[in-house]
């Protein structure tokens, strides 16, 4: 049985493989993505500025921009003859010994080398006095350098260069950078096709009417939508098949006709009425099965390939709904981000982070345990972590209330109140 470690380490290992030959990301569609509705997805062509930013010189402060050449001693005079606002440009000449008066974001007019902030003038003195329509003369009260208080055209960005590369998944910072550039719309890879499944005869979709004790509304596939929504995905739901050999078949195949990745709950185990297993290996392969971690264990990773043109990867989650949450996270998503051509640095990771222990926690030797828990802060700031007495994969409610996973090594035994232990905040509470 494989490791935890060892399970991701193959997929990323399958996918770079995937990425570079199977499916290159040079050779897949490119859309163009208006830039409000581009949030999370990846950039397939570099985007370069069409100017400098600054595109001009801009005064950093309000205050009184200076000719070139003129004395800037403490206690010299300078003659003020304009205004220059944000918007409104002061468009005379300046010359050594004038100045125009400034604001914040405002053009630094072209003779102009210095912006003296206004609280080291005695601007405050005359306020009162000061006739705009008229020239007037400002004192300083500190001496300033030349190139003070400017922020100097291109400064930040020049024209043409490269502000976001092929592989960045777009994030509100990016579009607000964009935005500024009056970029409008940008070029992202075509979204993944992802087809989600579900097995089991005793399944229900939500919103049928259960009919007998012995049916169950269908969780996990809701489960896996709202899971993988922020993805740039396109999610094909091939509904709920039942415990039959040729349906299974028949679902599975129609299904890697149409998608690029195919996710199922259920079925996967070793009983009587799992058929998924044999569907796969029927179809493709499977690469690893079974995984040395709590919930989860029986997870499928594998392929669809038999007459494709290119392979359909294929991930088997275990039935119970909290098992489908802890393989998702674990091992479907952070493959889907790197299916989706995000580059390393922008595929997200899982914030982990270290808590006291509330309470003890039972543990056998053996597997990765993810156990649920409640997150929380003392007085002092500390993070602390409840962990919840009964920890049954079944138990729904318990994973509606907890707000992070605890997460014990394969191989750590029981674990005591007060000790330090590696927390999982969900990653829908930190969004």
């Amino acid at each position: 049985m494989i490791t935890m470690e060892e399970l991701q380490a193959a997929i990323k290992l399958r996918i770079n493989n995937y990425n570079n030959t199977d499916f290159p990301l040079h050779n897949r569609a490119i859309n163009t993505c208006d830039l409000l509705d581009s949030r999370n997805h990846i950039l397939a062509q570099s985007v370069a500025s069409p100017f400098d930013v600054p595109r001009q010189n801009l005064s950093a402060m309000d205050g009184y921009a200076i000719a070139r050449g003129s004395e800037l001693s403490e206690g010299n005079t300078i003659e003020i003859i304009g205004e220059s606002q944000a918007g409104n440009a002061y468009t005379g000449e300046t010359v050594a010994g004038q100045g125009v008066r400034i604001f914040t974001g405002a053009v630094v007019p072209d003779n102009c080398d210095t912006v003296i902030m206004q609280e080291n003038t005695n601007f405050a003195d005359i306020r009162a006095t000061i006739d705009k329509s008229q020239p007037y003369r400002i004192t300083l009260t500190q001496t300033a350098k030349a190139n003070d208080n400017i922020r100097a055209q291109g400064e930040e960005i020049e024209s043409g260069e490269a502000v976001l590369k092929i592989g960045k998944r777009i994030n509100p910072a990016d579009i607000s950078l964009l935005a500024n550039l009056g970029v409008s719309q940008v070029s992202v890879f075509q979204p993944l096709v992802v087809g989600v499944l579900a097995t089991g005869d005793e399944l229900v979709a939500i919103g049928d009417k259960l009919e007998h004790l012995a049916q169950i509304y269908n969780s996990n596939t809701p489960t896996l939508k709202s899971l993988l929504s922020n993805l740039p995905i396109i999610i094909r739901d091939y509904g709920i098949i039942p415990d039959d050999l040729e349906k299974t078949t028949a679902a599975v195949n129609d299904a890697m006709q149409e998608c690029d990745v195919l996710i199922s709950t259920a079925g996967v185990s070793v009983g009587d009425y799992d058929f998924l297993t044999t569907v796969i290996e029927t179809l493709g392969q499977i690469n690893h099965y079974k995984v040395a971690m709590k919930p989860g264990k029986p997870f499928v990773f594998g392929e669809l390939n038999k007459n494709l043109d290119k392979p359909v990867l294929y991930f088997g989650l275990p039935g119970n709904p909290l098992s489908t949450v802890v393989g998702a996270l674990q091992f479907v998503i952070p493959a889907l981000w790197q299916m989706s051509g995000a580059s390393l640095s922008e595929q997200p990771m899982p914030l982990t982070i270290n808590a006291k222990l509330t309470n003890d926690i039972k543990k056998s030797p053996g597997r990765k345990d993810f156990q649920r828990g409640v997150l929380s802060q003392d007085e002092a700031g500390n993070y602390q972590v409840e962990c919840f007495s009964s920890q049954q994969s079944h138990r729904i409610k318990q994973l509606s209330r907890a707000n992070c996973f605890i997460v014990l090594d394969k191989d750590s035994g029981n674990i005591l109140s007060g000790d330090e232990v590696t927390v999982q905040p969900f990653p829908w509470l930190h969004r």
